[in-house]
């Protein structure tokens, strides 16, 4: 079966390029001309790949990778910038992003990059099917300090009963991971569980979602949709971000919790459903409620068994083995060795993402390393929080006619092979890169280097 991508792109003529050349590798493409239409698309079919721009109107990329990362974290997002873009893209990649591809790209390396990255979506389907079948009981949580025995201790505990869940924590936490244990470890562990992120899905279409509906109940609606509710019946639904759920829903959420019954679009009455709810957020729903922006009886019903995750920051012991983790899975086969140095600069940054900003570090770790060490070196290269420097502090002057993005970079190697006396290692270390990707890009430009200096 052909692989699916979705090019979302305002400006036309770029667009009917990369859909080209995409169409010329035998892929199956859909084109949108803003985030919104790109949206609406990801979320009525399956994708591999969603290639996006920056800049556009109404919803930018930025806005479409979070919505993406936020229902299907898996599939990859590669994100298309103009050479002034440069701060944000790798804000973007920070967030969750593939790759990000310069505005225009070199047709061999737009191919290279998307054939990499519905790579990286087989593998990591490959991985989340093996997990699957290998899971006999709970999803593993990884960790080793005592605030997340507690959580872990909590969640064992209230798993048992049929109570309401309200997961508390910030983004990238595992909110999602502990309450499918919560779901694994109750009486209702044979029955399905059913995630949603409300925070994920247009305002428009969530009431389907949720709910679904029936042949006929509104214009092009030609067949029945359960909705998570009705797909959820007998087990778990696990309403993630429940705190960008609309007033209007906020009421239907109520009844169901209420009632355990639900009102599907076109059908004639409620419909009786069994299901546990576990909800989550990374807001603080008691000052929405004071704000009028969240229902006090919803929040009551919600709030009954609250659990609280701590960020990643506030548990610095749980980086190591978290490490040590994801390089296992995402470079099976291998012997990983960090030295303390490493692990102790790792352990340092905020990790504003969390985990989930852990995780994407950990790939792209996997990916990049020589061998089977995580150095300085390759942490340089990662720059991992590092500001953007000013451009005008690098000496590079731009002409008002314009310049190649190309000729700045050979020019900006240049000029740190000569500061560095043509070491080449010292000049990778220089530019943050490493060695390897230094060569390829000396190759690539023919920079001519000191006859005795190249073998160094």
């Amino acid at each position: 079966m052909k692989a699916r991508v979705l090019l979302i792109d305002d400006d036309e003529s770029f667009r009917e390029v990369m859909l080209f050349n995409l169409q010329e590798e035998g892929l199956e493409v859909d084109v949108a001309r803003d985030g919104h239409e790109g949206l609406n698309l990801f979320f009525k079919k399956d994708y591999q790949l969603v290639i996006t721009d920056l800049k556009m109107p109404g919803a930018d990329g930025m806005e479409v990778l979070r919505s993406i990362k936020q229902r299907s974290p898996e599939v990859p997002v590669v994100v298309i910038t103009a050479f002034g873009d440069i701060a944000t893209a790798v804000q973007a990649m920070k967030e969750g992003a593939y790759d990000f591809l310069p505005k225009p790209c070199e047709r061999d390396h737009f191919k290279l990059v998307v054939k990499k990255a519905l790579e990286h979506f087989r593998l990591k389907r490959e991985v989340q099917d093996l997990r699957q079948q290998l899971a006999g009981g709970p999803p593993e949580l990884v960790f080793q300090s005592r605030a997340m025995e507690k959580v872990v201790a909590l969640a064992d505990k209230v798993a048992a009963y049929e109570a309401t869940v309200l997961i508390l924590g910030e983004s990238g936490t595992g909110k999602e991971l502990l309450a499918r244990r919560i779901h694994h470890q109750s009486p209702r562990a044979r029955g399905p569980f059913v995630a949603i992120n409300c925070g994920a899905i247009p305002r428009d279409l969530l009431e389907s979602e949720l709910f679904g509906y029936r042949k006929g109940a509104f214009t092009g609606a030609d067949r029945d949709k359960k909705g998570r509710f009705e797909l959820a019946n007998g087990g778990t639904i696990f309403l993630d971000e429940i705190a960008e759920l609309p007033l209007e829903l906020q009421v239907k959420l109520l009844r169901v919790l209420q009632e355990r019954t639900i009102d599907v679009l076109g059908a004639e009455g409620p419909r009786p459903v069994d299901v546990r709810i576990i909800a989550a957020t990374n807001r603080d729903l008691e000052k929405m409620v004071k704000e009028g922006a969240f229902r006090e009886d919803l929040y009551f019903r919600l709030n009954v068994f609250p659990i609280r995750i701590p960020p990643l920051r506030q548990r610095p012991e749980d980086i190591p083995v978290l490490i040590r983790h994801f390089l296992k899975v995402y470079g099976p086969g291998r012997r990983w060795r960090i030295s303390p140095a490493v692990m102790n600069r790792l352990k340092g940054l905020s990790w504003r993402g969390n985990v989930r900003e852990l995780e994407n570090i950990c790939q792209r770790m996997v990916l990049l390393a020589e061998g089977e060490e995580i150095t300085e070196e390759l942490l340089d290269y990662l720059d991992l929080e590092a500001p953007m420097s000013n451009l005008a502090s690098t000496g590079i002057s731009l002409p008002p006619e314009g310049i190649s993005l190309l000729d700045i970079e050979k020019e900006v190697i240049i000029k740190a092979l000569e500061m560095n006396n043509y070491n080449q290692s010292q000049t990778a270390r220089f530019l943050r890169i490493p060695r390897h990707v230094l060569l390829y890009r000396i190759e690539k430009y023919q920079i001519p280097l000191k006859r005795d200096e190249k073998g160094k």
